[in-house]
């Protein structure tokens, strides 16, 4: 399951799809400019979404 913790309170999500009740895996994304961008993704192909934000910045992920 995709974790995201945040980097400055410690404070942690988990993540799953409210359509299907998947757990959400982590991945990335790149955008037209180059940057990667990290996002949790329906493995049954319902969506991703960006990383959550905690203390203002966006929380992460480690990738397993």
């Amino acid at each position: 399951m995709a974790t995201y913790e945040c980097s400055t309170c410690g404070m942690g999500v988990k993540t799953q799809c409210a359509r299907c009740d998947t757990e959400l895996v982590n991945d990335t994304i790149t955008l037209d400019d180059g940057k990667i961008v990290q996002v949790a993704v329906c493995p049954e192909g319902h969506g991703k979404i960006k990383s959550p934000l905690c203390c203002g910045d966006d929380m992460t992920c480690k990738v397993a």
